[in-house]
C-alpha cells in the first residue's frame, strides 16, 4: 500500500510547486522516496510470478525522477508532482514493454505496454498485428482484459492506415495506435489499501499476455 503521507506530500508540492519549498521539505521527500522504493520492490517480485523478462530490473532502475525537464515547456514548475515507476527489462530507460505505477492524488492508474515506441518498433509492432491477428484479438478481447482496460488501448490514433498496411484489413483499427498501450485508473483509496499489491498482481496479470505479445514483435524487428 501507499501511505497517506505520500498522498499528502504530492498534494502539498502541488500548491506549493518551488525549489525553496521543496528544499525545505527535501527529508520528507527522501524518507517518501525509499519507502515508494521498497513498495516498488514488492511490486517487481509480485511481476516476477508471471513475467520473468520485465521482472529484471530494481526500483532504482524503475522510479521517475521527480525534477521535471522544463528546457522545452511553457511550465516551469521544477517538480512532477507524482511518483511513477515503470518496471521492465531495462527499467524507465529501457525500451522494452513494462508495467507502470501511478501515484498522484486524484489521478491515480495502473497501465503498461509500450509508450513513444521508435519508428521502426512501432513498424514491428504492428505487422506483428497483421500478420498473427487472430491471436491479438484472442488477447484484448479476454475477459480480465477488458474487466481491467477496456475494449479500446490508451493514446493517440492515426486517421488513416499506416503506410504500407492495407486500408481494408479487419483489424487496421488496432494498427492506427501510435502508442500500444492500456490504462486502468484507480481511486487514492485502492492504493492506500492493505489490499493493493492483490490488485496490483490481478491487474498486471492480466497485462502480461498482451506484454509478451508486444515483446515478441520487437525480438522480431531484432533478427
Amino acid at each position: 500500500m501507499i501511505s497517506k503521507a505520500t498522498f499528502q506530500f504530492l498534494k502539498q508540492l502541488k500548491a506549493n510547486n518551488s525549489k525553496e519549498w521543496f528544499d525545505e521539505n527535501r527529508g520528507l521527500y527522501s524518507s517518501l522516496r525509499i519507502e515508494f522504493e521498497h513498495f516498488v520492490n514488492l511490486v517487481i517480485a509480485e511481476i516476477s510470478g508471471f513475467d520473468k523478462e520485465a521482472s529484471k530490473t530494481t526500483a532504482k532502475a524503475s522510479i521517475f525522477r521527480i525534477n521535471r525537464d522544463i528546457r522545452f515547456s511553457n511550465d516551469k514548475s521544477p517538480y512532477k508532482t507524482n511518483f511513477g515507476a515503470f518496471i521492465a527489462n531495462g527499467g524507465r530507460k529501457g525500451v522494452k514493454p513494462g508495467y507502470y505505477v501511478h501515484i498522484e492524488p486524484g489521478e491515480c492508474f495502473l497501465s503498461g505496454g509500450i509508450y513513444m515506441p521508435s519508428a521502426s518498433a512501432l513498424k514491428a509492432i504492428r505487422t506483428a498485428i497483421a500478420d498473427n491477428f487472430n491471436e491479438f484479438r484472442t488477447i484484448i478481447t479476454d475477459k480480465h482484459f477488458i474487466h481491467n482496460f477496456g475494449k479500446e488501448l490508451w493514446g493517440e490514433k492515426l486517421k488513416t492506415a499506416p503506410k504500407g498496411f492495407p486500408k481494408d484489413f479487419i483489424g487496421v483499427e488496432y494498427l492506427k495506435y501510435k502508442h500500444y498501450t492500456v490504462f486502468k485508473p484507480e481511486t487514492d483509496k485502492v492504493f492506500m489499501s492493505a489490499d493493493f499489491l492483490n490488485e496490483i498482481r490481478a491487474v498486471f496479470k492480466a497485462l502480461e499476455p498482451f506484454n509478451t505479445f508486444l515483446s515478441r514483435a520487437l525480438e522480431d524487428m531484432d533478427e
